[in-house]
């Protein structure tokens, strides 16, 4: 019985960690994921590195081609997107 009550607190101690730590990281994963699969072309987007341009290609295999200024076209990976600041709306 003295055996249980030495691993309350570590199990509390676990409990707490998921619930503010793990269960939020994990969502905010999911959400960052939904923003990368839901780009189209004309979003306007900031990378982790700081650059902003307009989505001109969504491709296949994981990355896009962004449009940083007229003319100049880079392929970003998906991945590292860290927000969309205007998104466009879908084609009818």
């Amino acid at each position: 019985m003295e055996a249980i009550g030495q691993f309350i607190p570590l199990i509390l101690i676990f409990a707490i960690m998921y619930f503010l730590l793990i269960r939020p990281q994990q969502k905010k994963v999911k959400e960052h994921a939904a923003m990368v699969e839901q780009l189209r072309r004309g979003d306007q987007i900031v990378t982790q590195g700081g650059l902003i341009g307009k989505v001109s290609k969504v491709k296949e295999d994981n990355e896009v081609e962004v449009e940083l200024a007229e003319g100049v076209k880079v392929r970003v990976v998906k991945s590292t997107i860290a927000q969309v600041l205007n998104k466009t709306e879908p084609a009818k």
